[in-house]
């Protein structure tokens, strides 16, 4: 048979789930008029395994105004991915430059290296 997987919107820091879901949620507020959406996938919250690159994908293909993907990144690697995979159009990470897992400077020469402009 058939098998169904939706992205569940939730709030409370994810504590909390609402019955919408990702896609219905950015369709409908890019129509009433959002600039960009900050779009955080609570699983990889603070585990450092990536970015949720389907969860991206689907939001930034659906979209067409800017996706800026949080949550997840532990390595500089993971900033080429979700750009590589997806139309995000920024990517962002707090926790792993606060615990100095991993330099600022490290992810910039990283997606210079790559080919991804970067800001210096």
């Amino acid at each position: 048979g058939e098998q169904y997987c939706w992205y569940q919107c939730t709030v409370s820091g994810g504590r909390e789930g609402r019955d919408l879901g990702a896609y219905e949620v950015a369709k409908a507020v890019e129509t009433l008029g959002a600039g960009e959406i900050l779009l955080n996938c609570i699983d990889n919250d603070g585990k450092g395994d990536g970015f949720d690159l389907d969860l991206v994908s689907m939001v930034s293909d659906a979209v067409s105004i800017p996706v800026i993907a949080s949550s997840g990144a532990g390595k500089p690697e993971h900033f080429s991915e979700v750009f590589d995979n997806t139309n995000a159009a920024a990517a962002l990470a707090a926790g792993i430059f606060h615990r100095e897992e991993v330099s600022i400077e490290s992810v910039k020469t990283h997606m210079i290296d790559e080919g991804i402009a970067t800001r210096l």
